[in-house]
C-alpha cells in the first residue's frame, strides 16, 4: 500500500447524505399515488426534523437514541403536522415499518465509491463518522457496496454522544490514535464539519442536493477548507492539505 503524500494520514465521512442517496428510497417508499413533489417535500421534512430532534436530545445532555426509534417518533409527529395531517390515515403500521426500514438500504451516490477507492489505494486511513446506529451503519454499507473501502464505523450509539459535540469527535481521534491535523473530516452537513473544524481537522464540504437547505451556502463555502461539487476533486484536495 502507497504512503499518504501529505501529513494527512486519516479521513473521516459523514455517511447519509454525505455518501449515501437516502432521499430516492423514501420517496419510493412513499405512497405512489401521492405526487412526487409532495412526497419529496415530505422525506426532506422528516430528515430535518430527525436532525431537529437529535440536536434537542443534544442539549439536554441525553445519550444517542435508536436511530429506528426516533425516526418512527419523528414519522409520527410529522403526521400531526399541517399539511400532514390529511395523510395521517395512509399511514398503517405497516406503511410506517416500511418507511423506517428504507433507512437502512440505501445507494451511494455514483461519486463515493471511485474517490474512496482512490484515497484507500494511496495509504489514507477511511473511516464512517457519524449519528446513527451500528446495525444500521453495517447495513448501510452493505446496501450501498461501500463496505470495503472502510477501516471503522464511528456512530453515535458507539461513542455514546451524538456529533457536533465535540466529545464525539475527540474520542474518535483518542481511538484512532491520530492527531487532529493529521485528518480530514468530509460531510454534507455545515454543522458537523463545524464541529471537526473546532476539534482542528481540516474539513470538506461536499454539496448534496438532498441536505443542508437552510445553510447559507457562501458562508458555508468561506469557512471550509474545501467546497466541492461532489466527490471527483476529493482526491486532490486531499493531497493538496
Amino acid at each position: 500500500m502507497a504512503t499518504p503524500p501529505t501529513t494527512i494520514k486519516a479521513i473521516f465521512f459523514d455517511f447519509m447524505g454525505t455518501c449515501l442517496d437516502w432521499h430516492t428510497g423514501v420517496v419510493q417508499t412513499l405512497p405512489k399515488y401521492l405526487p412526487s413533489e409532495d412526497r419529496s417535500k415530505f422525506a426532506l421534512q422528516w430528515r430535518q426534523d430527525y436532525f431537529d430532534y437529535n440536536a434537542a436530545r443534544l442539549a439536554e445532555n441525553l445519550s444517542p437514541e435508536d436511530f429506528d426509534i426516533t425516526l418512527r417518533k419523528t414519522l409520527d409527529a410529522l403526521l400531526d403536522k399541517h399539511p400532514y395531517t390529511a395523510w395521517k390515515d395512509m399511514f398503517d403500521d405497516e406503511l410506517k415499518e416500511r418507511c423506517v426500514r428504507i433507512w437502512h438500504n440505501m445507494p451511494a451516490w455514483p461519486d463515493v465509491l471511485p474517490a474512496l477507492q482512490s484515497l484507500k489505494s494511496q495509504g489514507y486511513e477511511l473511516f464512517v463518522s457519524a449519528n446513527g446506529a451500528t446495525r444500521l451503519q453495517l447495513d448501510l454499507c452493505r446496501s450501498s457496496g461501500l463496505a470495503p473501502v472502510f477501516s471503522m464505523l464511528f456512530s453515535s450509539e458507539l461513542l455514546g454522544v451524538y456529533k457536533p459535540a465535540k466529545e464525539n469527535y475527540l474520542r474518535t481521534l483518542e481511538l484512532v490514535g491520530r492527531r487532529p491535523e493529521e485528518c480530514v473530516h468530509v460531510a454534507a452537513h455545515a454543522w458537523d464539519n463545524r464541529g471537526a473544524k473546532e476539534m482542528g481537522m481540516k474539513t470538506v464540504y461536499v454539496i448534496r442536493r438532498t441536505d443542508d437547505l437552510r445553510e447559507d451556502m457562501g458562508v458555508v463555502m468561506e469557512e471550509s477548507d474545501a467546497f466541492l461539487e461532489d466527490m471527483s476533486g476529493l482526491v486532490e484536495v486531499i493531497q493538496n492539505f
